[in-house]
């Protein structure tokens, strides 16, 4: 008699995380990563799933309210027994928000349509711990029609080589910015955040981005920051790289973005 054939599964996982206590996304043998927590939750459940294969690499320090990772299964566990099951094996700093079906070797990588980044930013003189690492504390006055220009430049398509880290070495630099506003927050005078959508970014760039702005916006740099470095291609004509606490994975839009949900959009999950 011919064996059975295992039939696999594939999962999608929409996760919110605080980054605070992580040292980024990526899998690391010797240090406490989302991605190295995650697998182990889900081999409580299943030890022969397959690694996870995330969207995006988020640094030490970044946050995520929706970062999505999808893996392969033995398991007929239901999306809404994932979502419950991993609970308790996952530290209070993740949590998984969606999980959905999709197909053996899923890879949502391939399936994005573009990206959302928020950076938060506290403009005030004396520390607030209730923003402490989830905000860029700013005590300089900032000049917000200033920084608003600077975000009009990087809307449509442009070569954004001077918008990256030196560890980023892709030969391919040309982006696509779809959204660029600086927002005030409607409760807190105080908090302001830089809201950036694009098809794709590189390393660090949201922070560069950012960091540009602060320093356009408190005098440190002179007004038309990004489009001199649009032109040259030069790291050197931009400010300086955004502390990571500010920072989060907003929304990721997909193609396909699976079925069978738990919790549908209506039950509360949070996708943007």
């Amino acid at each position: 008699m011919a064996p059975t054939e295992t039939r696999r599964f594939g999962i999608l996982l929409t996760l919110a995380y605080d980054g605070s206590s992580f040292a980024g996304w990526a899998r690391q043998p010797t240090q406490r990563t989302v991605a190295g927590e995650l697998e182990g939750a889900i081999r409580e459940l299943d030890p022969r799933a397959t690694g996870v294969r995330g969207v995006s690499r988020t640094d030490t320090g970044v946050h995520a309210r929706a970062q999505l990772a999808s893996f392969d299964t033995d398991s007929e566990i239901e999306p809404r027994g994932w979502a419950l099951g991993l609970m308790p094996h996952l530290p209070p700093e993740i949590a998984v928000v969606r999980v959905a079906r999709v197909e053996p070797g899923y890879d949502p990588r391939r399936h994005v349509v573009d990206k959302t980044y928020r950076y938060v930013l506290l403009r005030s003189v004396v520390p607030d711990p209730f923003w402490l690492r989830r905000a860029w504390r700013v005590r300089e006055r900032l000049n917000h029609p200033a920084m608003r220009v600077e975000l009009e430049a990087l809307l449509g398509e442009h070569d954004f080589r001077a918008f990256r880290s030196a560890r980023d070495e892709r030969p391919e630099t040309v982006r696509r910015m779809l959204r660029a506003e600086l927002r005030t927050h409607a409760d807190d005078a105080r908090i302001a955040e830089i809201v950036v959508t694009g098809d794709r970014f590189m390393h660090r760039m949201m922070r560069i981005i950012c960091g540009t702005l602060v320093d356009v916006g408190r005098g440190r740099l002179a007004e038309g920051a990004v489009r001199r470095a649009l032109a040259s291609g030069r790291r050197e004509d931009l400010g300086m790289t955004a502390p990571a606490d500010g920072l989060y994975l907003e929304h990721i839009q997909l193609e396909n973005a699976g079925h069978d949900a738990w919790p549908a959009i209506d039950e509360g999950a949070l996708v943007a």
